[in-house]
């Protein structure tokens, strides 16, 4: 397996910039996921990986090699397509054996790789079997294994659970994860489900408009986001955004709409001191897990229930705070009535630069 560096990577079609000079790492044995909204450029990233698109500028390397301007077949990778693109006509054992076949390793080496990787994956009992008579799980199972028979420097995956249904997909998430490290293989995963890149990442890169927002561990980008767009993608239900001020009193802290006002400590008291000769105007975000309900003496602010939606073990409440309204994860047996008001308070804040969208602390 090899490393992967992009450097100052940019691919356009026409006059649209897809990708916008991005430059990023992915060592040996990690597994990094290429995270955004469709359009974002993270499949045309993938696709200059493998050598499918041929960038204007910049600059790939596996290792300390080059490949830029190598073929996807002198590259030495293995793509799995969001489709899975198995040959109707060969079954399941012919697929997973066709690559080694045709670099025309011996009979005995194919046979034996084979059997190796139908093992790791489970599916002994469909080798006989064409794609059609499988399932989407098992289509996916089988396009793993052609892949991983080879033995490639990199691993790239395109979507490769959009196609199966939400339960499958909760176990395939493991399963494909437990594989990775078990084979050690440098992975580069493309997808837009926040929840994939969250369970299955060693690193995510967020892209958004063909440039990167933030690189970072899955619990560096949750609860230290860069950005407003970072901390709005990420999360379900996603962070919610209060505009306010840097203001002092007793302690430095942030007033928000009306008289709600929200100390700082440590850090962030820090880190906002610093910002302040410059910045003014702030964002706060608060996730909705981190929303807690406390006696009204001592709330942060105050909120009407605008919607209740109970969802079994936790509940969802939006409440109405000011001119905003905000959304609470709370606990199951915690039950509101629309109208009732509530003293609310927070375990984590983050505090964001109301003009260029960047986190402060």
């Amino acid at each position: 397996m090899s490393a992967v560096r992009v450097e100052n990577l940019w691919k356009r079609y026409g006059k649209v910039e897809a990708v916008k000079g991005i430059s990023f790492e992915v060592k040996e044995g990690e597994f990094a996921v290429l995270l955004g909204p469709s359009g974002c450029g993270k499949t045309t990233t993938l696709r200059c990986i493998a050598g499918l698109e041929l960038p204007n500028d910049g600059k790939i390397y596996f290792d300390n090699d080059d490949v830029t301007p190598l073929s996807p077949a002198a590259r030495n990778i293995a793509f799995v397509f969001q489709l899975y693109a198995l040959y109707p006509h060969l079954s399941v054992y012919d697929n997973i054996a066709f690559p080694l076949r045709a670099e025309g390793m011996p009979k005995e080496e194919v046979r034996r790789r084979v059997d190796e990787v139908v093992r790791l994956l489970q599916i002994q009992d469909l080798l006989r079997l064409k794609p059609r008579k499988l399932t989407s799980g098992q289509k996916q199972r089988v396009a793993l294994g052609r892949a991983i028979v080879r033995r490639p420097r990199v691993f790239l995956l395109d979507e490769p659970l959009s196609n199966i249904d939400a339960k499958l997909r909760e176990v395939t998430r493991g399963e494909l994860k437990k594989l990775q490290k078990s084979i050690g293989a440098t992975t580069i995963y493309v997808t837009h489900d926040q929840v994939e890149a969250m369970t299955m990442a060693d690193k995510i890169v967020v892209m958004n408009f063909g440039d990167i927002q933030q690189i970072g561990s899955p619990h560096e980008v949750y609860h230290y986001p860069a950005n407003l767009f970072v901390a709005r993608f990420i999360g379900s239900p996603g962070m919610n955004f209060i505009p306010g001020e840097i203001h002092q009193r007793e302690r430095l802290g942030i007033l928000l709409d009306g008289d709600s006002f929200i100390p700082l400590e440590n850090e962030q008291a820090k880190a906002v001191e610093k910002s302040k000769a410059t910045v003014s105007k702030v964002v706060v975000g608060i996730r909705p897990e981190n929303i807690l309900v406390v006696p009204e003496e001592k709330a942060l602010v105050r909120g009407e229930v605008y919607v209740f939606e109970p969802l079994g073990a936790q509940n969802v409440v939006t409440f109405r705070v000011g001119t905003h309204l905000v959304k609470a994860l709370l606990p199951g047996d915690v039950f509101f009535k629309v109208g009732e008001r509530a003293g609310l308070g927070f375990r984590e804040v983050r505090i964001f630069n109301a003009q260029d969208q960047k986190l402060i602390a």
